[in-house]
């Protein structure tokens, strides 16, 4: 009996496994854009049904839903690999973030000790996993962005943490050349 239990355990475990490498393939990496996209002039306001055709699944969970991506995956290794250049929201296209406010804080995910347009970020408190945290949000979009920590020891001007969900992110490298991309269009990078 003890055999049959291990030997479905084992083929769970397997099936978890690959079920797992399988989601892992699938994940979208930052978008790369070729050229900076319009700032939006005021809010951005759509209905749930509009965000959903406009938004990737994944964008979707994260940006309306207060989501997290999975740390240390692709988009993470993407953005490592990123170089100079500004970050949008993937909702707006607001700008958010640039390369000189990025660092490696080794956490899994997108860092950066400050955002490159203050206005386009706005803070509020959550309580999701049972203690205070301060939620980064799109200050034009609504969306759900991140966290933000402070007092972490890293050596930065700020000493804070943003720690933001790349794949709500677009990516636009400095002097616009992301690769032979059209205007708008993602590129796919290998890792």
């Amino acid at each position: 009996m003890m055999k049959i239990v291990f030997s479905a355990l084992f083929v769970l475990v397997a099936t978890l496994g690959i079920v797992n490498l399988i989601a892992d393939d699938k994940e979208k990496i930052i978008e790369v854009m070729k050229e900076k996209p319009v700032q939006p002039a005021g809010k951005v306001e759509m209905t749930d049904e509009e965000w959903k055709e406009k938004l990737t699944p994944e964008q979707y969970r994260i940006l309306r839903e207060e989501g997290t991506e999975r740390a240390n995956g692709k988009v993470y290794d993407e953005f490592k690999k990123q170089g100079a250049g500004t970050y949008y929201c993937a909702g707006c296209d607001a700008e958010l973030f640039t390369s000189d406010e990025k660092f490696d804080s080794r956490c899994g995910w997108p860092s950066f000790y400050d955002p490159s347009k203050a206005k386009n970020v706005k803070y509020n408190t959550d309580f999701h996993l049972g203690y205070a945290r301060t939620e980064v949000r799109c200050a034009v979009c609504d969306g759900h962005l991140g966290h933000v920590f402070e007092g972490e020891g890293f050596d930065t001007p700020t000493d804070k943490r943003y720690c933001i969900n790349g794949t709500v992110l677009k990516f636009v490298p400095a002097g616009g050349d992301s690769g032979g991309a059209e205007k708008g269009e993602k590129v796919e990078t290998s890792n």
